[in-house]
């Protein structure tokens, strides 16, 4: 009778308060916040990530059910994670230009690989827009930090694995219905250049920050955030006519 008589009183003990999650969890919160820092403008603040991030958490512990069958840390993640990204994304930051560099971008890559029948070089790409390969890297990367939410919430909604084998959803808390579209996300992935899928892997994966990346890779931190926003823009090329 002791012996059930503790169990439940052990099943029956307090859920823990919002400070304790707090403290439990708040690494997390910087961990994602330190994370996306890397692939914004030097304007975004890290306190003001943090302070969504910690929003974000609470907001998970007010919503969670663990008889969905995903562990608090993996639900808080998606949860602080989408709290940041909206937080950037109020702030719209990014000048018109910037966003018309990244259109301009996106529209030569798809015309340069239906035409090539292949991936395209960023150098060929700076070709066919007419500039020179500084220029396009400098272009691409500022027009990156406009696309990195959209590119991250494919990942983080999507429940897919970079190394994906296109098999559908299975993410416990997937917020998307187009299968259609998890299919086609999952083998354009599957179908780019290795170094920038290995780079998408690191990155989203594993976690690995740029630099850590780059030591892996043996390149500049540099290179990797252009490999990385390479990637992405070519994904966002190839998957226009989905997401226009």
């Amino acid at each position: 009778m002791q012996s059930r008589t503790g169990l439940n009183a052990y099943n029956q003990k307090p859920a823990p308060s919002v400070n304790q999650i707090i403290d439990e969890y708040g690494f997390l919160v910087k961990k994602i916040a330190y994370h996306l820092l890397a692939r914004l403008p030097s304007s975004v603040e890290l306190d003001d990530l943090i302070q969504a991030g910690m929003m974000g958490l609470i907001e998970a512990f007010k919503r969670f059910e663990s008889t969905k069958g995903a562990s608090f840390e993996t639900y808080a993640g998606i949860r602080i994670r989408g709290s940041i990204m909206d937080e950037v994304r109020k702030s719209d930051w990014a000048p018109r230009s910037v966003r018309r560099n990244g259109r301009a971008i996106a529209s030569a890559i798809k015309e340069l690989e239906a035409k090539l029948g292949r991936e395209a070089s960023d150098f060929e790409i700076s070709q066919a827009m007419d500039i020179g390969l500084n220029e396009y890297h400098e272009m691409l990367q500022s027009s990156m930090s406009t696309q990195l939410f959209s590119f991250e919430e494919l990942l983080d909604s999507e429940g897919l694995n970079i190394e994906t084998d296109n098999e559908e959803d299975s993410a416990p808390y997937s917020f998307v219905e187009d299968l259609g579209f998890q299919k086609q996300l999952a083998q354009e992935i599957d179908s780019l250049p290795e170094r920038e899928k290995l780079v998408l892997s690191l990155y989203y994966n594993d976690e690995l920050n740029l630099k850590e990346i780059g030591s892996v890779l043996g390149v500049s931190e540099s290179r990797v955030s252009q490999i990385h926003s390479q990637a992405a823009m070519r994904l966002k090329a190839r998957l226009s006519d989905w997401r226009d």
